[in-house]
């Protein structure tokens, strides 16, 4: 799968779907985008609030730095859904509940248990998913989804 690929999926696809499996590069991929989106709005408020002169006022935000603050936060708080449903169906391809991720997030709020859920939710994300068909599904590395137009 390739990087547009899995943004494709994630975003239009299944915005919204706990059910199936996700391979692992779907995964990594739409990962990497949801960094990369957020990285890209950061450089973008940081220059343009710098060009528009909003680091030397008061308040510290122009009007254009301000809109791009809240657009990129909209878009991550967007994207949260579906980076939250490709983590179940990832976890789904490991043949773990979709629950896990919601105990893995609940502890990820606790100052150490959060450091120490993190690394175990992406240690999983990593591992190589279950062969074959699971309870969740068949195996997304197997073969193409014959419902898939490409």
């Amino acid at each position: 799968m390739t990087f547009k690929d899995a943004v494709k999926i994630c975003i239009f696809q299944k915005f919204a779907t706990f059910s199936g499996r996700a391979s692992r590069s779907e995964y990594w991929w739409f990962f990497l985008a949801y960094i990369l989106a957020s990285f890209s709005f950061a450089i973008l408020f940081l220059v343009l609030n710098g060009i528009s002169g909003g680091f030397g006022k008061e308040s510290g935000i122009s009007t254009l730095g301000g809109l791009i603050l809240l657009l990129g936060g909209l878009a991550m708080l967007v994207a949260i859904l579906p980076s939250i449903a490709v983590t179940v169906r990832r976890f789904h391809d490991y043949n773990l509940s979709g629950w896990w991720v919601l105990a893995g997030l609940v502890l990820g709020m606790l100052p150490v248990l959060g450091w120490i859920a993190t690394v175990v939710m992406m240690i999983i994300a990593a591992l190589k998913g279950t062969a074959g068909n699971n309870r969740f599904g068949r195996d997304p590395a197997a073969a193409p989804d014959p419902l898939t137009i490409p």
